[in-house]
């Protein structure tokens, strides 16, 4: 077996390695076993708190653990009236058997419970106690605690899921139990993190998802926000400038140019001006790096703005049919130039071939003799720098008649 091209092979271990390695797992299993019983008899007590530190720390991919945590919390340190129970708990607890409340009821409820922003408590919604300062207090500290208890976690295992995902959790706890002040202040720190965490390891989707989580969060009502779409979008030409093989953040770029430029309020003049200097930036990168699939796939991106007009794509205001073609004619030329540097990227002439085919399809009338054997010549070259897909362009030169 291998990955990634890289072989696996089995480590030796010494007998001192090999006896200390069963020792952590027989360690592994007291816990877990000690956990599930405590589970079992819906014990969701600091003894099943401080389990689950200790499970997490060892796997912090066993989901199940990071919802009897959630339990835990919202039963104890962070529950929400004085009889420690969210409304919603205490109609479970009513009606279910202590062995019978499932993990997928556990899920139910949390899916369920709306963050509520500067109402810090719904015990004090409902009139039967007010949160003083001492419990935001201890809120804030639970809070802050369980979000550092997640760093080390994610540092070791930055595409762990259920630790990003529990980290969203604990940020909707702040929104539903701190006044606005402490929650919104505690958003804006997360942001830093995943700031951190993207200069660790720029190409890290997940934390470019969460971190549109995050921004979503700040620019909304519940926190009193506003845009940060400008803010963004030189985050991300930043990360592009420190790596232009960044495609997450060139695909967040494309996140935010519609609203960008709706906020703008730009114009024709405005847009276009815009769309050519987004051509020249993916251009440049180009210019090193034509081997690279990100910046292809954005100047691809742009590509279709011009020629699709779609609403969903609306970089640019409506152009006339000789305006869209002559603007692709003019990357067309942009790319063949590339040719005289670079005739062994496979991408170069892959893009040739699509954006030429473009423009025939908007024009809509037959290939030119010129046309067919530019046409033939790249595919002739593609075959060989891309002999997995041969299959591929011998079908698209049947479909063209051309000679392949």
């Amino acid at each position: 077996m291998s990955s990634h091209g890289v072989p696996r092979s089995e480590r030796d271990r010494s007998p001192e390695q090999l006896k200390r390695d069963l020792e952590k797992i027989e360690k592994y299993r007291a816990l877990e076993s000690q956990f599930r019983h405590q589970v079992s008899d819906t014990q969701f007590d600091s003894v099943t708190l401080d389990l689950t530190t200790k499970l997490l720390r060892i796997n912090p991919e066993y989901y199940t653990v990071w919802n009897a945590r959630r339990r835990c919390l919202i039963s104890g340190p962070l529950a929400t009236s004085c009889n420690k129970l969210l409304p919603l708990e205490a109609e479970i607890s009513s009606t279910c058997e202590p062995h019978t409340l499932s993990e997928q009821t556990l899920e139910t409820q949390l899916d369920h419970e709306e963050p509520r922003v500067g109402r810090p408590s719904t015990a004090k919604n409902r009139g039967d106690e007010s949160v003083n300062a001492t419990d935001i207090k201890n809120y804030t500290a639970v809070i802050s605690d369980e979000l550092a208890f997640t760093v080390p976690l994610l540092m070791a295992h930055p595409k762990c899921y259920w630790i990003w995902n529990y980290r969203m959790w604990t940020l909707e706890r702040a929104m539903l139990l701190l006044p606005l002040a402490a929650a919104k202040s505690i958003w804006q720190e997360e942001l830093g993190l995943v700031s951190k965490m993207l200069g660790r390891d720029r190409r890290n989707y997940h934390a470019w998802a969460y971190r549109r989580y995050v921004v979503s969060q700040l620019e909304s009502d519940k926190l009193e926000g506003q845009s940060m779409a400008e803010p963004e979008f030189a985050y991300t030409t930043k990360m592009i400038k420190n790596d232009l093989s960044n495609f997450s953040a060139w695909h967040n770029r494309t996140q935010l140019i519609p609203k960008l430029l709706s906020e703008r309020k730009a114009d024709d003049t405005s847009r276009r001006a815009f769309l050519d200097n987004e051509f020249l930036m993916v251009g440049n990168g180009l210019n090193v790096g034509p081997e690279d699939q990100s910046l292809w796939y954005y100047h691809e991106y742009l590509i279709l703005n011009v020629a699709e007009q779609q609403e969903k794509m609306p970089i640019i205001c409506p152009m006339t049919l000789s305006e869209r073609i002559k603007l692709i004619s003019r990357e067309i030329e942009f790319v063949k130039d590339l040719l005289e540097d670079y005739n062994d990227v496979k991408w170069i002439f892959k893009m040739l071939l699509e954006y030429t085919l473009l423009i025939h399809r908007l024009r809509n009338h037959p290939l030119g003799g010129n046309e067919k054997r530019e046409l033939e010549s790249w595919v002739a070259q593609i075959k060989k720098l891309d002999p997995q897909r041969s299959n591929r362009w011998n079908e698209l030169a049947e479909e063209l008649c051309i000679a392949s």
